[in-house]
């Protein structure tokens, strides 16, 4: 397995994480393990970043800016009480 394979997959687990803390989050009873959830989350949401960030510097990650009228498509799609 080359070195992007590997960052594909430890990006994808780091998000899997991200998803399954912030429902943790979410789901909190006290306000201790909320704060144990929402650091955690915080953290691997870092780690995410960071690991987007090596990755698209090394051009193994591409994003190509939104074209402007299908952002307003969207827009308009999913605002319901706008303006």
């Amino acid at each position: 397995m080359d070195d992007r394979s590997q960052m594909e997959d430890l990006l994808l687990v780091t998000k899997g994480v991200c998803d399954l803390y912030m429902h943790g989050t979410i789901e909190s009873s006290t306000p201790g393990v909320l704060t144990t959830f929402s650091d955690s989350l915080f953290d691997s949401l870092s780690m995410q970043a960071d690991i987007y960030k090596t990755m698209e510097q090394k051009g193994w990650y591409k994003t190509e800016p939104a074209e402007a009228n299908k952002v307003a498509q969207a827009y308009q799609k999913f605002c319901t009480n706008c303006n």
